[in-house]
């Protein structure tokens, strides 16, 4: 048998050394450490949720599309009208425009900021969260309002403005923060994280070579991630494009009186909200208790992993063991993890306040009740 045969006959049959074993398994546990941290930070909404979303989303494509083809504005899109307030600021100095135009791109922005803060003083939460004091309904319900007066009334340049406080009403119900902020009245933020997000999973697989053999399980969860947050962003686009087509056609048909489909549709949401909360409520709870204890549990999950990397990270400052890249990729991880533990704890906070609010609220009305009863 040649030398370097049985030079590697004898490497392969020697035993590893348990100091080798042991970094072997260290790296083993803190990638595992590492993937779970990941997919924990991201939490898929729940379908009711989503299609919810996904419904606003068509409404506010199909207001958009009908708006631009009766009255030549967009209703929804704030960063335009910021930008023709800028142009034609100069424009008015330079004398080549009057002061028509640029009032007008003033009102649709103040009017989307006046339906945005109407509904910060009906729903005191960023997140979809349905129960407690939220008034949804009428959120919807005056959104429909909004969009029915737009209708009715006589000049093109009012009716606009009421169609874009509808929108900013809309669009602040649903600011629901997944991971990602989704907004339903525009998809600039929209195609820019499906954008985002799917170019950090094809770089994922450009440097495996495309196969999903190679990956790590810290790469794999990654990627599963991008997956869920895909499953979220990419209907909320085609909904509103699907909008968008449904409301040109109609507008052909029906001219301005095609936005009474989507007032239809928050107006019934609205209703069945409002009139059936009360048949609801045991099921909200159930959701919100069973969102408190998966908070809990994932809270309770980030704590252990902290703990961990802190013993690590003292184990290798008394042995001096640690290399510098080594501590720096601790020291990220300990930055998310308790980036992840704060947010799992704030979580936890507003979802006890709001049950302990809603018991006190149901306490006092059966004292009311029972006053009532003696009086």
């Amino acid at each position: 048998m040649p030398a370097m045969e049985l030079q590697a006959a004898s490497l392969q049959a020697a035993p590893m050394p348990d100091a080798a074993v042991a970094h072997v398994k260290s790296n083993s546990t803190e990638m595992q450490r590492r993937a779970t941290a990941t997919r924990s930070a991201f939490k898929r909404p729940a379908v009711w949720v989503m299609v919810f979303g996904w419904s606003l989303a068509m409404c506010a494509g199909f207001v958009n599309a009908v708006a631009f083809r009766s009255w030549g504005v967009f209703v929804s899109h704030v960063t335009g009208d910021t930008t023709a307030i800028g142009m034609r600021i100069e424009g008015y100095h330079a004398g080549r425009v009057d002061f028509f135009p640029l009032g007008l791109s003033i009102a649709l922005l103040c009017s989307f900021l006046c339906g945005a803060f109407l509904c910060g003083m009906l729903v005191d939460k960023n997140q979809v969260h349905f129960g407690g004091k939220s008034f949804y309904g009428i959120a919807l319900v005056g959104n429909s309002g909004l969009l029915v007066v737009s209708m009715l009334v006589p000049r093109h340049q009012l009716a606009a403005c009421f169609a874009a406080m509808a929108c900013g009403l809309q669009n602040a119900m649903c600011t629901s923060h997944f991971g990602a902020i989704v907004r339903t009245t525009h998809v600039t933020g929209t195609v820019t994280d499906i954008g985002s997000t799917t170019g950090r999973m094809a770089m994922i697989f450009l440097r495996k070579g495309f196969r999903l053999s190679n990956l790590n399980v810290v790469e794999r969860a990654e990627v599963a991630v991008d997956a869920r947050k895909l499953l979220v962003l990419l209907p909320m686009w085609l909904s509103y494009l699907v909008g968008t087509v449904l409301g040109a056609y109609l507008e052909t048909v029906f001219d301005i009186y095609a936005l009474l489909l989507p007032a239809f549709v928050t107006l019934s949401v609205g209703l069945v909200y409002m009139f059936f909360r009360q048949q609801l409520k045991g099921y909200l709870k159930r959701i919100e208790q069973d969102r408190l204890s998966s908070d809990i549990h994932d809270m309770h999950e980030t704590m252990e992993r902290t703990q961990a990397y802190l013993k690590t990270w003292q184990g290798n400052t008394k042995g001096q063991q640690g290399s510098g890249d080594t501590e720096e990729n601790l020291v990220i991880d300990l930055d998310q993890e308790m980036g992840n533990m704060l947010e799992a704890m704030h979580d936890v906070e507003a979802n006890l306040m709001e049950m302990c609010s809603d018991t006190s609220e149901h306490a006092t009305d059966q004292v009311l009740r029972a006053k009532s009863s003696h009086l």
